[in-house]
């Protein structure tokens, strides 16, 4: 019997059990009896008794917390986990690959009715609100809804994708995160496309397959040609359809394996 004394009831206590190369190969699952009391010196203090079993180590770890512990006498029995489990535990599926789709969206036509707005401030003039709408209806009847939406915190942007979601159902379930650096980032030349991709990469999870960003020119033109491989004009309210190449497990990998323009969608002119 090996005792261990501790001056806090939840600390950690693992325990490392070899055993000896006699014994015996028919033993059944193996066992460790962990067994604490309160009364010993006023601290607490556990005793562990080794079970032998055959060619095989055990590491068990437990916690203890000050609720879970009675000042009368209690036990856990921890048991060593059979090979066969031990295996499908660790086991881990590996994603499925898929063709990735991107959209790069520029938010619909704004107001400069209010010249006291700042410009981050602006809202959608009554065409934008139009055409707003209407790439909403267009992107979904392409089957071409996003799982996740990444939004530049502009308020032209949060009210583009407003009635996006209004327009049509598909948009309104995806997750949607709004983001300043969308807003700033488009205005520094060269760098919106690396922007967006550290960003997609860091923020989609494995199993979307559809990325909606949603920003400002020049950069969303520029991360849009630069992707394409190709100029692409992006007027208020255009949206990039890009593919990549071949199925990817991952986004990054899409990215490092390029993209192909599908099309420049546009609205329905009001």
């Amino acid at each position: 019997m090996d005792v261990l004394r501790g001056n806090a009831v939840s600390q950690h206590i693992s325990v490392i059990i070899s055993t000896s190369a006699q014994a015996s190969a028919k033993l059944p699952q193996s066992k460790l009896s962990i067994s604490h009391s309160s009364s010993l010196h006023g601290s607490s203090f556990f005793a562990l008794q080794r079970i032998p079993f055959a060619q095989s180590t055990l590491l068990a770890s437990s916690h203890f917390e000050p609720s879970s512990i009675k000042s009368t006498h209690s036990s856990v029995t921890c048991s060593a986990s059979s090979p066969s489990s031990s295996t499908s535990s660790s086991s881990r599926k590996t994603p499925s690959a898929k063709t990735r789709r991107l959209i790069l969206l520029r938010h619909a036509k704004s107001s400069w009715d209010d010249p006291s707005l700042i410009d981050h401030d602006r809202p959608l003039s009554s065409r934008g609100k139009h055409g707003a709408k209407s790439i909403a209806k267009k992107l979904a009847r392409l089957g071409w809804t996003p799982s996740l939406i990444l939004c530049s915190d502009a308020t032209r942007t949060r009210e583009t994708l407003d009635i996006m979601r209004e327009a049509e159902d598909g948009f309104a379930e995806a997750e949607a995160r709004f983001l300043g650096s969308f807003y700033s980032v488009a205005a520094m030349d060269g760098q919106t496309a690396r922007h967006l991709h550290e960003t997609v990469v860091r923020l989609a999870p494995e199993f979307a397959d559809t990325v909606m960003c949603m920003g400002h020119n020049r950069g969303w033109e520029e991360a849009a040609s630069e992707f394409a491989g190709e100029w692409v004009e992006l007027k208020t309210a255009n949206a990039a359809l890009l593919e990549s190449k071949r199925p990817h497990a991952d986004w990054g990998t899409a990215f490092g394996d390029g993209w192909e323009l599908v099309k420049v969608l546009k609205p329905d002119e009001k």
